[in-house]
């Protein structure tokens, strides 16, 4: 209880031992784990209690609604209560997070699932509240990126809601449910390719802490995104919402080049939306020679188009020579863009973007020299954001601290960008392989689109390469196509691993490519019919499977039994 209460105190922790709270957590939720093995008639001792991890992979919708139809299944299996850890990446987050907004959630899942399922299949956010939230989030914190951007623009439009509750504040209300992880990566680390064996990129975020899993170095998460030096708090930021957390952790739908590509629609939507509302200089009293805020819009418009022309291979120069002329118009001729239109040549592709990156900040930088206020202000940030391709930026928690046990990497910058983990591996298996919570059996949701293997193939790769106790993982050839719906891998000395591929021969039959082109990642928000027959083939994994589900643990009982 005293290192818990100093636990408390303390913002920055470098420990690779589990928050105080979070073992007394364990330790309440294995006696549950126990009194449900001895309803389902596996009979061990309280020791031998195994620590199951359930993981949900990314997929966006897809794996936001097939996350919930396997959790229905495994409550109406008796199998929910016997799980300790949720961890989820992309998608599979936008379900937990819709779950955990209700207080102990695991002991009315029906209840809960249908209300889920009814915001889902209503009408969503409206524009008025978007734009709120957007201006919310621009003015009320130091660091405003695309994450931003696409909880409002895209998050909306699958989860239905502004969900404006926050993960710490979630941490009394679930004793009766899995301890929640959410994961995402930090972009410098990932990109620390000289070390590949040191770097520490995946980070996680439950209701107590956030921090570098495999480096065991965390921050309060009221305080995750504040600035700190030497381990003490600088400047506050307000504690992130569950919106923004879901877009944090959900953003990779598509390859970089299709989200820049839906991105600027998405953005040249929201201006064509936005347009109509700005008022004229007669209309605001201003003087009729000023600056008219028309003007400034359709630099904006013409950029955005622009930047889509040069991604679709298009020639942008009639665009190019409208920005000129506004700009020209604005200043009376007294100020020049600095890149020429003849740079540009649309066959290099690298060389293209690189001008257009370039190209986009000085329109920005010439058109704040006009528009300033609200909403040219943010409405600039986010064509800058999209010309840096910048994501997820907040202030780092490690700047200054004097730690020989951590990578160089994480001190570098006081500033650091988080991405979804599935740039990197779309299933959360290094939040769970923390030596710390000593994990006996994974099972693992697989919610992908393509290779319904590579996460778990991938998974066992990067273990050896960091010596992560990880089973061996062979696929027979003749299923690299046509999967299976159970596949359980063990080791010697590590966690068994059971592997379920959402779309399979069992539950799919000859069908699996028509339902794999029917759910794709990137698509417009499910129909109730679509999301009923989804809920009903991902929830078929699991009852289909529940006898070899309870075999493997019971297995996992008696190995840990031998232990």
């Amino acid at each position: 209880m005293i290192a818990s209460k100093l636990q408390e105190s303390v913002e920055v922790r470098i420990a690779r031992s589990l928050h105080t709270k979070e073992e007394e957590f364990v330790f309440e939720r294995r006696k549950k784990v126990f009194q449900s093995l001895q309803k389902l008639k596996i009979h061990c001792s309280k020791d031998a209690v195994p620590n199951i991890a359930l993981l949900g992979s990314g997929g966006g919708q897809r794996a936001m609604v097939g996350l919930l139809g396997s959790l229905d299944q495994l409550d109406k299996a008796g199998l929910l209560d016997c799980i300790l850890y949720l961890s989820g990446v992309s998608g599979s987050t936008w379900c937990m997070a819709s779950l955990y907004r209700e207080p102990d959630w695991s002991t009315k899942l029906e209840t809960v699932k249908d209300q889920i399922i009814e915001r889902l299949s209503g009408p969503g956010v409206s524009f008025k509240d978007k734009l709120a939230k957007l201006k919310k989030y621009y003015y009320e914190k130091d660091h405003f990126s695309l994450t931003d951007v696409w909880a409002v623009m895209v998050v909306t439009e699958y989860v239905k809601e502004i969900d404006k509750c926050k993960l710490s504040d979630q941490w009394d209300q679930h004793k009766e449910d899995p301890f929640p992880i959410y994961t995402v990566i930090d972009k410098q680390s990932k990109q620390c390719k000289d070390e590949e064996d040191k770097d520490d990129p995946w980070f996680e975020i439950s209701p107590l802490e956030a921090g570098y899993s495999l480096t065991g170095a965390f921050v309060k998460t009221c305080s995750f995104g504040s600035q700190f030096d030497r381990g003490s708090k600088t400047k506050p930021q307000d504690e992130m919402d569950m919106l923004y957390l879901q877009a944090l952790c959900g953003s990779a739908l598509a390859d970089e080049d299709e989200i820049k590509k839906f991105l600027w629609q998405k953005i040249n939507d929201f201006f064509k939306k936005l347009s109509p509302k700005w008022p004229s200089n007669k209309e605001t009293g201003k003087d009729p020679k000023a600056p008219s805020a028309e003007k400034g819009y359709r630099v904006l418009m013409d950029l955005a188009n622009m930047n889509l022309d040069v991604l679709n291979g298009k020639d942008p120069s009639d665009l190019d020579q409208s920005i000129r002329n506004t700009l020209n118009e604005l200043s009376g001729g007294k100020r020049q863009l600095i890149f020429p239109i003849e740079k540009l040549n649309l066959k290099d592709k690298e060389a293209a973007e690189c001008y257009m990156k370039e190209h986009t900040e000085d329109v920005c930088k010439n058109l704040n020299n006009w528009f300033s206020l609200w909403p040219f202000d943010v409405l600039t940030s986010i064509q800058k954001c999209m010309a840096q391709w910048i994501w997820g930026r907040k202030y780092g928690f490690l700047q200054n601290i004097n730690d020989e046990t951590l990578p160089s990497t994480l001190l570098e910058s006081d500033i650091r960008d988080y991405e979804d983990t599935g740039l990197l591996l779309n299933s959360p298996y290094f939040s769970v392989l923390r030596k710390e919570r000593n994990i006996d059996l994974i099972i693992s949701l697989d919610f992908s689109e393509g290779d319904p293997f590579m996460t778990v193939r991938e998974a066992a790769k990067m273990c050896k390469k960091r010596n992560i106790p990880f089973p061996e993982v062979n696929i027979p050839s003749e299923d690299l196509k046509n999967p299976e719906d159970f596949y359980v891998f063990k080791g010697t000395n590590t966690p068994t691993v059971i592997h379920i591929p959402l779309f399979n021969v069992v539950n799919c039959g000859d069908d699996i490519d028509m339902w794999r082109k029917k759910y794709t990642t990137f698509q417009d928000s499910y129909r109730g019919e679509m999301i009923s027959d989804l809920m009903e083939v991902a929830g078929k994994n699991i009852s289909n499977n529940r006898e070899k589900l309870l075999e493997q643990i019971g297995a996992a009982v008696g190995q840990k039994g031998h232990n």
